[in-house]
């Protein structure tokens, strides 16, 4: 059997393991805290990185190749002042053929100084000396103008070294433009280097004048030197498409925008001079050939976005030169639409053989001149409609309108009236007939449809049709632009701008009409009852309904108003005829609630009422009867259960009505304001208390009480008569047992608080009398036992609380 030692032997064993587990622990610990410093102390390499080393070494603020750059170019600069200076000043002793003599030497040096620096590979100091040599060969010419041909034309030498000057740049850059073998190497067909990049481009830069100078030198006109011009920047087009070189093809490029641009504005000033087709036809010629440059190029143009350009510039000077010779023809009004014919021909280029670009660009620049043709005509279209305004304010200072006199306007510049119709519609049409990709066909049917609507009532003055001609083409055009709004289907329903242009123009257009119409009584009252039944039938539809509803509810209050004063009322019962608009909106409303006709049709009747409202200030018995019958619309309409609210707003109106009857009948009582107030404020407390049993007193009953409550005891400080006072004390101390009886905090506490400043106000002569008999000794022995007062129980509560510590502490 095993051995089993006894209880205090086995307990003996057990708390040596344990001592020699402590011990073992206590080692590992030990063990454990010096790796975790080892692990968070720093590399060397961080602890060596962190001394500071040797500063870094500056770097050069200027490359090599730059400095050498910029001292060549220095020198090359100062050498051509120099022999600048030799060659115009003097130089010692030498006359003017000596100098030449010397410099035509130093030239053919200065030109044959580049073959062997690029033998050696210089070639920034080869580019400099040929820099040099160049500018040294225009120095020659000059030498030679003076030596030899001092006695003929400046201009004309000039031109003739211009072309010679230009060609011995030209040959001089192609022979050294040829690869030159490098030094230490044999010369190859193909081995080397590119030589001089500077001749060639200079010779094209040289290139741009000779033209030009000739004209000068014979004397020719503006229109010949604009086609010197034209016939450069041809050239320098042909060579910026044909040459490979970059650098010549810069400057090709630059030549042939600048010489371009000058010379189609040099013909473009004479074409707009021009007093005749005789002198116009040269002009419109030379900004044809203008055009055909652009339009060539734009062919030939390596980049899409450049070709649309180029294109875009020719449809423009183009339309500009046909536009320009149909000028010299037709009479100054009618200028504008010649240059629209011309721009809407340019529209036709789209079914041509050209390429997508040019035809994009020439799109572009019809679009542009039909733009800046409807800018021009846009003037007639806006007086024709603002037009009414100065018919109104001619009726209302009380001079007899004439309904049978033609419709004219006056313009705010010099547009012909019969012209500008004549645009919009060719316009209207094009955009209708020519748009038709589905991106773009709602766009162009919105701005077909409003440029439609401003040709017809630009028409009557126009034509100076007569009163009732001009209201017939007007409100056909309201009648059109409200059916396509209602009746055509966009190509994309939500985000075409078609139903919201059509109905736009509708509104401006029915407001023209009806401004119009003010000059006959008749007219009047049938233009607005058509508007009415216009929009109504409108509102039927979904789109437009809820615009559409509140435009008919207007016209329909604008009808009541005229109807009135057709009548002969005055306007305080004119509004009595007003007031059925907001009656039949609220009807409506409750009819329709819930759908998108519902807020429209609720504020336009407000907007009726609250006009109704503003006729009848002038008469106060008859502005009260109004306000009470907006009570009870609006009562009437707190019955649906989506409008509680506006049972507060009745309220307030009911109350209005009758503030405003007392105030006629001269009433100055305040209790007859306020009563009538309090008491439904009461009435509603009571009933929402009974509801609700956790609703306080103060919200029930305080905002009625203190409706009577204040005012009145305001009145009673003010009244020197003992009957307020006494009524309402009485009242107070009703209301205050009141509030006792059934324990509600707000009459309790504003009966008492009434009762007691009507006390105080009714005892205060008494007061003021036990006052002044008192000694004066009185009062501050009344504030000294106060303060004793207060100190003592002060100190009674410092006591406690001193015994309640005390009897802690023995807790403890």
């Amino acid at each position: 059997m095993t051995h089993i030692p006894p209880p205090i032997e086995e307990l003996r064993l057990v708390d040596g393991e344990l001592r020699q587990l402590d011990l073992r622990r206590a080692q590992l610990l030990a063990r454990r805290a010096w790796l975790v410093g080892v692990l968070q102390a720093p590399p060397a390499r961080a602890q060596a990185a962190r001394q500071p080393g040797p500063p870094p070494a500056r770097r050069p603020e200027a490359t090599a190749p730059g400095v050498q750059n910029l001292l060549l170019i220095l020198g090359g600069t100062l050498l051509t002042v120099a022999a600048l200076a030799f060659t115009l000043v003097s130089w010692g002793s030498l006359g003017i053929a000596g100098r030449a003599s010397v410099l035509g030497a130093v030239t053919v040096a200065a030109l044959g100084a580049p073959v062997p620096l690029l033998r050696r590979g210089l070639r920034s100091t080869a580019e400099s000396v040929a820099g040099l040599g160049l500018a040294l060969t225009v120095l020659d010419a000059y030498a030679l103008y003076e030596v030899a041909f001092a006695d003929r034309s400046g201009a004309g030498y000039a031109a003739v070294a211009s072309v010679v000057l230009a060609s011995v740049w030209a040959g001089y850059g192609s022979v050294l433009g040829a690869r030159v073998p490098s030094a230490g190497t044999e010369p190859t067909a193909g081995g080397g280097r590119p030589a001089l990049r500077l001749p060639l481009p200079a010779a094209m830069a040289m290139a741009q004048s000779p033209l030009l100078l000739w004209t000068v030198a014979a004397g020719a006109g503006a229109r010949t030197s604009a086609a010197a011009l034209l016939v450069t920047a041809a050239l320098d087009a042909a060579v910026a498409l044909r040459v490979s070189v970059p650098s010549v093809r810069l400057v090709a490029t630059v030549g042939a925008y600048g010489t371009g641009a000058w010379g189609t504005l040099a013909a473009g000033v004479l074409l707009w001079q021009a007093t005749g087709p005789g002198t116009a036809a040269p002009a419109a010629a030379l900004l044809l050939l203008a055009a055909a440059i652009a339009l060539v190029t734009a062919r030939r143009a390596p980049g899409p976005d450049l070709a649309t350009a180029l294109a875009v510039a020719g449809g423009l000077v183009t339309t500009g030169a046909l536009g320009g010779l149909l000028r010299s023809w037709l009479p100054d009004d009618w200028t504008v639409p010649g240059f629209l014919l011309c721009g809407v021909a340019l529209a036709a280029t789209v079914r041509t053989g050209f390429p997508e670009p040019m035809r994009r660009g020439l799109l572009l620049a019809s679009a542009a001149v039909q733009a800046l043709a409807v800018l021009w005509a846009l003037p007639v279209s806006l007086v024709a409609v603002l037009g009414p305004v100065s018919r109104v304010a001619h009726i209302w200072s009380g001079a007899p309108a004439d309904a049978r006199a033609a419709v004219t306007v006056d313009l705010p510049w010099p547009v012909h009236a019969a012209a500008a119709p004549l645009v919009s519609a060719v316009v209207a049409v094009v955009l209708a007939l020519a748009v038709r990709a589905p991106a773009w066909r709602d766009r162009a049917r919105a701005g077909s449809l409003a440029l439609a609507w401003a040709t017809a009532f630009a028409l009557p003055a126009a034509l100076e049709l007569p009163y009732a001609a001009a209201l017939s083409v007007q409100a056909l055009a309201t009648v059109a632009v409200l059916a396509a709004a209602v009746y055509l289907r966009p190509a994309e329903p939500f985000l075409s701008p078609l139903p919201l242009v059509g109905l736009l123009l509708a509104l401006a257009g029915s407001m023209s009409l009806a401004l119009l119409s003010l000059a006959s009584e008749a007219a009047t009252l049938g233009v607005l009852a058509a508007l009415s039944v216009l929009f109504a039938v409108a509102a039927r539809r979904p789109r437009p309904g809820p615009v559409a509803v509140a435009a008919a509810l207007t016209w329909v209050t604008a009808l009541a108003c005229a109807g009135g004063a057709s009548l002969g009322w005055q306007p305080e019962h004119t509004a009595l005829l007003v007031l059925v608009v907001p009656a039949g909106a609220a009807l409506l409303a409750a009819r329709v609630d819930g759908s998108p006709l519902t807020v429209p049709v609720e504020v336009t009747g407000a907007a009726a009422a609250l006009l109704a409202v503003g006729l009848t200030v002038p008469d106060p018995p008859m502005l009260a009867l109004l306000l009470a019958l907006c009570g009870v619309i609006a009562a009437g309409t707190a019955i649906r259960e989506s409008r509680r609210g506006v049972g507060w707003a009745a309220a307030v109106l009911f109350v209005l009505a009758t503030w405003v009857r007392l105030a006629s009948w001269d009433v100055g009582s305040p209790e007859a304001y306020t009563v009538p107030v309090t008491v439904p404020a009461l009435i509603l407390g009571a009933v929402r208390r009974r509801k609700d049993a956790g609703v306080s007193s103060w919200t029930a009953y305080g905002a009625g009480l203190s409706a009577t409550l204040v005012p009145s005891l305001a009145a009673a400080w003010a009244d020197a008569h003992w009957l307020r006072p006494l009524l309402l004390g009485a009242a107070a101390l009703a209301l205050t047992l009141l509030g006792a009886r059934h324990r509600l905090r707000a009459p309790l506490v504003l009966g008492g608080a009434v009762l007691v400043l009507d006390a105080l106000h009714e005892l205060a002569p008494y007061i003021a009398q036990v006052a002044d008999a008192l000694p004066r000794w009185v009062l501050p022995a009344l504030a000294g036992l106060v303060l004793l007062a207060l100190g003592a129980t002060y100190e009674r509560r410092i006591r406690d609380a001193r015994r309640v510590r005390e009897v802690l502490g023995r807790m403890l």
